[in-house]
């Protein structure tokens, strides 16, 4: 299994502050631990490329790329919501984000890589087509997905997101879209209090109440995710990877734990050889506890390479 890992230095310019939890210490915490374990030397390292005007148009209008352009200061910090603000180098960030699914996206069609992950920031999940919000302003994976639909003619993209918060934003994006399937498992109630409830064919929602534990996320994902992803077929598995969920999270209530993270990792990995030839492309969101982040990336890592937990 090649596993390629792709991330670039620039996703470490964007701050939104030294109390901000979306910070540059999570990719340093990543980093740090693949590299202790080994993990990481055993991955085909890239950098990431910037998403270009058009590429990010695919998914937001050209009207509201620009307005976030304006937004940016040429110098200190300013904020478009109470969680989601902005430096000067925070779009630049954003389009390396955004630009490491799409060549994440281009190794597993071109044949380079089996999967990836996408080590970058800021997240995106949250990022609707007109509104950036959730620590998020571009959203990755919908870049990525729409990036297979027009360079590749994928007609099926699943888009698994397991985050502890819902993709609303992907959502946004994809909702009633029938090539696209969106899979996503989350504390409810809870932020971001929309799209919680699915009214939409191509959106399966998995709500999980605080306290869920590793046994019960499991049972629930197999029960709402496989049968659709068994009925839909895709080409192509995006994942998007968020590790609040962790026990040790204090971003919210679930408690799962590192081997939860290789388990899904696994069932998405198991669809993808069934329908897509393994091409997956995982992109890192949530996960803000440093040490479970990276002990819970590491874990992603190890199946995605197809190695057990205990290794």
């Amino acid at each position: 299994m090649i596993t390629a890992f792709i991330t670039h230095p620039d996703c470490q310019l964007h701050h939104m502050g030294p109390e901000h939890p979306e910070s540059p210490l999570r990719l340093e915490a990543i980093r740090a631990r693949l590299s202790l374990s080994g993990v990481l030397q055993q991955t085909m390292q890239s950098d990431a490329r910037e998403a270009s005007r058009e590429e990010l148009a695919r998914v937001h209008p050209l009207r509201h790329l620009q307005a976030l352009d304006k937004c940016v200061p040429e110098q200190g910090i300013v904020s478009l919501d109470s969680d989601t603000l902005m430096n000067p180098d925070s779009l630049q960030a954003a389009r390396m984000a955004a630009g490491a699914v799409i060549r994440g996206v281009d190794q597993v069609f071109r044949g380079q890589a089996d999967n990836v992950f996408c080590a970058v920031r800021p997240p995106g999940h949250h990022a609707e087509a007109t509104d950036a919000m959730g620590f998020c302003f571009y959203n990755n994976v919908a870049v990525g997905a729409a990036h297979a639909r027009a360079k590749y003619g994928a007609r099926k993209v699943a888009i698994l997101d397991f985050d502890v918060h819902q993709c609303n934003g992907t959502i946004d994006i994809f909702k009633d879209d029938p090539e696209v399937l969106v899979c996503t498992s989350f504390q409810y109630p809870f932020y971001p209090w929309r799209y919680l409830r699915s009214e939409w064919q191509n959106v399966v929602n998995t709500p999980l109440p605080a306290g869920t534990d590793g046994a019960a996320f499991r049972r629930a994902v197999e029960d709402d995710w496989l049968p659709a992803l068994h009925a839909f077929k895709p080409e192509i598995v995006l994942v998007s990877a968020g590790f609040d969920a962790h026990r040790e999270d204090e971003m919210a209530e679930l408690c799962l734990e590192d081997e939860d993270f290789h388990w899904v990792t696994r069932l998405a990995m198991e669809v993808a050889a069934l329908y897509a030839d393994n091409r997956l492309v995982s992109v890192l969101e949530g996960g803000y506890h440093l040490e479970s982040l990276g002990r819970s990336v590491e874990a992603h890592l190890k199946a995605l390479l197809g190695q057990p937990f205990d290794t």
